[in-house]
């Protein structure tokens, strides 16, 4: 199977004040050491600028990149040519550094990832009219576009990812943590989407954290901190049966493993649940 990682694992995220950010090289060396052979991008200015020079920093780690993630403001039509600009130029990158797959959030405009959009109908057509945009863009520079469902953006609710796939024909990036937390059954998501499921992300929910993050009444980043993401197979999210269904379809993408922490020190080693997880992925593909 083709499995990779991602820095969010070790910290490593876009939200100003997200905890303590480990540098490139203590995270892509933890990477390879847990026998990941791949990565995401992570956030703008985990790796170089210079794609060519992040190519080779992933080289020398014995690490390839696999995609990356870009947050974008899709329905609001004061915005679309300059989030689109941004698409294109970051999707230029992951192109020259070796991806395959634009992974896209369709964002609220806010900070951080606290609150949800119920957006308009005319809102919605803005946000498949450029979505239509972003795959063009994508598919220009020669990768796959996936359309990311995450809490925080207004991509969130059940009702919100059905929607989106039922309002447009673009590829799914099926996060099953994310789409948990939204209230949404990944299993049944995953079914929905079939083939459109390009790329996936593979993270559980703790049981008892994600109703209170959902419902608002703690804050997304108070709720990472306290572990709201666990080891694999030990939450809600319903992982052996998403694998399950996604073997049984024929999948055939990569799956990402992504374990959101946030840092307050510098960790010994490699984070232990990632190995823990790594052989649960196994174990049922």
């Amino acid at each position: 199977m083709k499995l990779a990682a991602a820095p969010i694992s070790w910290g490593v995220s876009e939200v100003p004040g997200w905890g303590l950010q480990l540098a490139p090289d203590r995270v892509l060396a933890e990477m390879h050491a847990l026998g990941m052979a791949a990565t995401e991008a992570g956030p703008p200015g985990f790796l170089p600028d210079d794609a060519a020079a992040a190519r080779a920093l992933l080289a020398r780690h014995g690490l390839s990149l696999v995609g990356g993630f870009v947050t974008a403001v899709l329905h609001d039509p004061v915005r679309r040519a300059v989030e689109l600009a941004s698409v294109d130029r970051q999707a230029a990158w992951l192109a020259a550094g070796g991806a395959e797959i634009l992974v896209l959030a369709a964002a609220t405009g806010r900070a951080g990832y606290a609150e949800t959009d119920e957006i308009s109908d005319a809102g919605w057509r803005e946000l498949f009219a450029s979505l239509d945009e972003a795959d063009a863009i994508a598919r220009r520079h020669g990768l796959a576009l996936a359309v990311h469902p995450h809490y925080g953006t207004v991509i969130e609710t059940a009702a919100q990812v059905e929607r989106l796939l039922e309002g447009c024909a673009h590829g799914l990036c099926l996060d099953t943590g994310h789409v948990a937390l939204g209230g949404a059954d990944p299993v049944r998501i995953s079914e929905l989407a079939g083939a459109r499921v390009r790329h996936v992300h593979l993270k559980d929910v703790h049981p008892d954290l994600a109703p209170r993050v959902r419902e608002r009444r703690i804050d997304y980043a108070a709720g990472v901190r306290a572990g709201l993401y666990v080891q694999l197979g030990k939450g809600i999210a319903r992982i052996a049966d998403v694998l399950g269904h996604l073997r049984g379809a024929g999948y055939r993408g990569w799956y990402v493993l992504e374990q959101d922490v946030m840092l307050d020190r510098v960790p010994a080693g490699p984070p232990e649940d990632i190995q823990r997880s790594v052989n649960f992925v196994r174990r049922h593909v």
